[in-house]
């Protein structure tokens, strides 16, 4: 697992060590690039978990720079190479308008972390029946289309191209035909 503090990155970027807010287009588009650069060595499957926890806010441009188009690029596209999945720590209500606009705007969603580290959750948009296969994946740890489809009461089929879709999303994590919570890989016997 691969932790990238945005903050450290913004300031590095910046060469600035007393900056800790993500505006501007260009701003975005120089984090998002330093990530890439950091994400360039990740193997064939990787776990990355992007902090905001020391960013003081974020605007729409680079939430659109340092989200959307990480997301894009990375999660919800299928890729030949690799296949990244990224869980945000350290998400306020300050830097949630703005991302939440984002995933509105191109139909994205992610994993969030709770400050705590406790527990996590999806952001964005996800319609129900993908919110609750996620939530009990995530509750039942490691989890098969069958074992899904016995806790919901729903069709193995059904359940089965959920789970794929939320893999393609990468909200999940596919594990030698069982799937995994991005967020509750910990507790998963992965």
């Amino acid at each position: 697992m691969m932790h990238i503090d945005v903050s450290s990155v913004l300031r590095q970027t910046l060469s600035c060590e007393l900056y800790s807010n993500l505006v501007t287009r260009p701003t975005g588009a120089a984090v998002r690039t330093q990530i890439e650069a950091l994400l360039a060595d990740t193997r064939e499957r990787s776990l990355t978990v992007i902090d905001f926890s020391h960013v003081g806010m974020i605007d729409y441009s680079c939430a659109d720079e340092v989200v959307a188009k990480l997301l894009l690029r990375y999660a919800a596209e299928e890729r030949d190479d690799r296949e990244a999945y990224f869980l945000f720590r350290g998400v306020t209500e300050d830097h949630w308008d703005a991302i939440e606009a984002v995933l509105e705007r191109h139909t994205l969603a992610l994993v969030l972390e709770s400050a705590d580290g406790a527990s996590a959750h999806i952001g964005g948009i996800v319609n129900d029946r993908e919110r609750e296969a996620w939530n009990k994946v995530y509750e039942m740890g490691r989890t098969a289309p069958a074992d899904l489809a016995s806790a919901t009461g729903s069709p193995t089929a059904d359940c089965a191209r959920t789970l794929a879709t939320l893999h393609r999303r990468r909200l999940l994590m596919r594990l030698d035909g069982d799937y995994v919570a991005v967020g509750g890989l910990a507790d998963a016997r992965v």
